[in-house]
């Protein structure tokens, strides 16, 4: 009864998401994460009242969980476990003969760890001779700090790929018994995009050579100190994607961050450019429409 309750729950909140009343749902106090939410919490109740309901029985009912159609991807490592069966004392002098085998395979998952570079320079001097002789200390992106480049590199994608904050993170990372203080990580997430920003200027460059480029604009709430409140920004995307038109480059996005909307914006981010430019219809776009280009 239960399991049934839930699962018409499920359903309403299926029809309100995608039917009619969509917009109800698509309201600024409901957002799509929120949704998610949702239906996951009433997916995982489902299963756990079914697995309590299934406990002891030798054939469970309902579903089984869904598996990947297409097996799991061929880059993952294979750790392959054979279990033998059991040698009775019937079996003692009998030889076994391999006619087959059965074969599965489960997801299996080995958590992040931290680990500790210790990085040694010996001294040496020669004999009967001044001075003394060292390698070079490596350059970091933090000197004389503590993170490699690798868990920089952790730290940025987990805020900036999977949402993940910093305050979360460092939650995450206590339970390791490291303790990376938020305010440390911030400081070397801007560290790390200044050193970025080469990197950027380049793909941009690269976007720019190409005989078209995909360009939108969008609105982002942003922080506007003293004030308490927030101010509109925007975020300009120039996009360079060949591959449906025979090319074989890969594909690139870069993103431009500015106060305004007007066409100064653009027309600066896209100076010297000659070639397509695939837009919507603001008319920013349009101060860049030449004759000539």
């Amino acid at each position: 009864e239960r399991i049934e309750r839930l699962t018409q729950i499920l359903k309403a909140f299926d029809r309100a998401r995608f039917g009619r009343r969509s917009e109800k749902l698509g309201s600024p106090t409901t957002d799509d994460e929120q949704q998610a939410f949702v239906f996951e919490e009433i997916e995982t109740g489902i299963a756990a009242i079914r697995a309590q309901v299934n406990k002891g029985r030798e054939r469970p009912e309902g579903k089984r969980p869904p598996r990947p159609r297409k097996g799991f991807a061929p880059h993952l490592e294979r750790v392959e476990v054979v279990i033998e069966p059991e040698e009775l004392p019937e079996h003692a002098g009998k030889q076994k003969v391999l006619i087959g085998e059965d074969v599965s395979e489960r997801l299996d998952v080995m958590p992040a760890k931290f680990r500790v570079i210790v990085t040694r320079r010996p001294k040496y001097a020669f004999k009967n001779e001044d001075g003394v002789i060292q390698a070079l200390a490596p350059a970091h992106i933090i000197e004389a700090g503590i993170p490699t480049e690798a868990l920089l590199a952790q730290i940025a994608v987990s805020k900036y790929a999977d949402g993940l904050p910093l305050y979360r993170q460092e939650a995450i990372y206590a339970r390791d018994k490291v303790e990376l203080d938020r305010k440390l990580m911030a400081q070397w997430m801007g560290k790390l995009g200044f050193e970025l920003e080469i990197l950027a200027d380049y793909l941009f460059d690269e976007i720019k050579k190409g005989e078209r480029i995909f360009a939108d604009e969008t609105t982002l709430p942003t922080l506007a100190p003293g004030s308490g409140s927030t101010k509109t920004a925007y975020l300009w995307a120039y996009a360079r994607d060949d591959r449906p038109f025979g090319g074989s480059g890969p594909p690139m996005v870069v993103y431009r961050f500015e106060d305004s909307r007007a066409g100064e914006c653009v027309a600066r981010h896209l100076k010297g450019y000659r070639g397509i430019l695939q837009v919507d219809g603001y008319a920013a776009y349009n101060k860049l429409v030449r004759s000539d280009r």
